[in-house]
């Protein structure tokens, strides 16, 4: 398994003979921060069962377990066409998904939108006033001069909310970058549908849903198996079925004790009391300098928007304050801007598959205007499966916790993200990191499926939005609507 342990990959072996003795050090020290063994990762997933516990208790705790009003799996016969927005860290993307008479299957048009920097810190109106304005486009754009019917929307927001039915959400806080005044604490729903209602968008809100729950629900449409969803990518989160009868926060609403209920976990705050999880030096850095420190902590362990920024802070202390100054005499002015460098940096420093690691040497070149010599190139590459390989390792922890607390043996999980689809071995380095908590036997051969698979998993916030619009108008149709739309919205 590539980079899982503390010694260097099969196919790099022996490549750091000429590597100075300092620099030999340095990564011996590095590996020391950034290994986190299969105790530690057991010890994790022990504390993390009971955080999950904790968060379904009246009380709650750090990880907030959001009940989602999504309470049933697809049967793959649901249709209908519906519209679905995504709100994400990067990019906003509106979708038309057809649900069609086959059996699980369905036809998608979509656009994205590139979500400006400015707004993420700007004002409240502004966010509003750029997402109705992407979804009049995509109407115009798709259905020019035809007098619509009010389209049902799947709002993909993919935030931390408290939410008392579907189409009603409060922002417990912003995360992946934003931090917008006055929406805190607030009911996002009021604030969208006002926006859309300036511009006569003719668009109805049915359901407000995380990505996450899109991504169970999504991938449970075409898979049978399929029991977790999980994001990861600029940040990191999980969603699966509980019985109501084990949410005790919800036992004044005397629901049917065995009544599914989607739950969405929002485990990038696992562990802000710091009890469990091994920070290094840098971690503590990019916490106290993040707009919300104290919170996150999981996730900025292991989420896209924070592998980047720890390497960059590793390889500046490296050149300042460690007596081996790396890149010496050279000019890091580029080096030393926060956020400079994303998960895409360290994913195309751990594919170089030149054994002098020249495209790493062109990267820092054209990115930075640092010329690595040898040595350092294998510092670089060395620091990078670090990185990567224990972000794999900790998000198999949050996995294993949720299969060990709901007693699943064997099951699918699906998985979605940038980090997760493109960073080269996470899949690999996640699945040995499961094999390790979980005491599985060795496989006999490399066809065997492991008992649980995390697998790339369906479209979570097009299709899974559209699909739990659709079981939201199924279950209003049925007449159960206990806790499912606001009653504003019955008619």
């Amino acid at each position: 398994m590539v980079g899982l342990g503390p010694r260097k990959p099969p196919s790099r072996k022996g490549s750091m003979v000429d590597v100075p003795k300092d620099l030999i050090d340095e990564i011996k020290k590095l590996e020391e921060h950034f290994t986190v063994d299969t105790a530690k990762l057991k010890e994790i997933t022990e504390h993390f069962i009971n955080e999950l516990t904790k968060g379904l208790s009246v009380e709650g705790g750090s990880i907030p377990m959001n009940p989602t009003w999504c309470m049933a799996m697809p049967t793959g016969e649901e249709q209908g066409t519906f519209l679905a927005l995504d709100m994400g860290g990067t990019n906003l993307r509106v979708c038309e998904i057809i649900l069609t008479d086959q059996k699980s299957e369905f036809d998608i048009i979509q656009s994205k939108y590139r979500m400006p920097e400015e707004l993420k810190t700007g004002d409240a109106d502004e966010l509003w006033e750029y997402v109705a304005d992407c979804l009049q486009q995509f109407v115009e754009a798709h259905h020019p001069g035809e007098n619509l019917d009010k389209m049902h929307l799947g709002f993909t927001f993919s935030y931390p909310a408290t939410q008392d039915y579907i189409d009603h959400g409060v922002l417990q806080r912003w995360t992946k970058g934003f931090d917008i005044s006055g929406v805190e604490g607030e009911n996002v729903v009021p604030m969208f549908e006002a926006a859309i209602a300036r511009r006569g968008v003719p668009i109805k809100l049915t359901a407000l849903i995380n990505d996450t729950t899109g991504t169970l629900i999504a991938s449970a449409y075409t898979d049978t198996k399929m029991k977790i969803g999980c994001i990861f990518g600029t940040g990191c989160n999980a969603a699966y079925f509980e019985n109501t009868g084990s949410i005790p926060k919800l036992a004044h609403m005397k629901l049917p004790p065995d009544t599914p209920m989607a739950i969405n976990c929002e485990w990038g705050a696992f562990d802000n009391e710091h009890k469990v999880l091994p920070r290094t030096p840098y971690d503590i850095i990019i916490d106290k300098d993040s707009p919300r420190p104290g919170q996150q902590a999981f996730e900025k362990m292991i989420a896209g928007l924070y592998l980047g920024e720890l390497f960059r802070l590793v390889l500046v202390n490296l050149h300042d304050n460690e007596g081996v100054h790396i890149f010496e005499g050279q000019n890091i002015d580029k080096l030393r801007k926060a956020y400079t460098l994303d998960s895409s940096f360290l994913s195309l420093v751990e594919e170089d598959p030149f054994e002098n690691l020249s495209e790493t040497a062109d990267l820092f070149q054209n990115k930075l205007s640092i010329s690595p010599n040898r040595s350092e190139l294998e510092l670089i590459r060395r620091l990078a499966e670090l990185i990567g390989t224990r972000a794999a390792r900790l998000s198999a922890c949050g996995v294993a916790a949720i299969a060990k607390k709901k007693g699943y043996e064997s099951c699918h999980v699906g998985a979605d993200g940038s980090v997760f689809n493109k960073y080269p071995h996470f899949k690999q380095r996640g699945a040995q990191a499961l094999r390790e908590i979980l005491d599985w036997p060795e496989k006999k051969n490399q066809k065997e499926e492991d008992p649980i698979e995390i697998l790339a998993a369906e479209d979570g916030s097009g299709v899974g939005a559209a699909l739990i619009a659709a079981l939201t108008l199924q279950r209003v149709k049925d007449g159960n609507m206990a806790g499912i739309l606001h009653p504003e919205n019955f008619k």
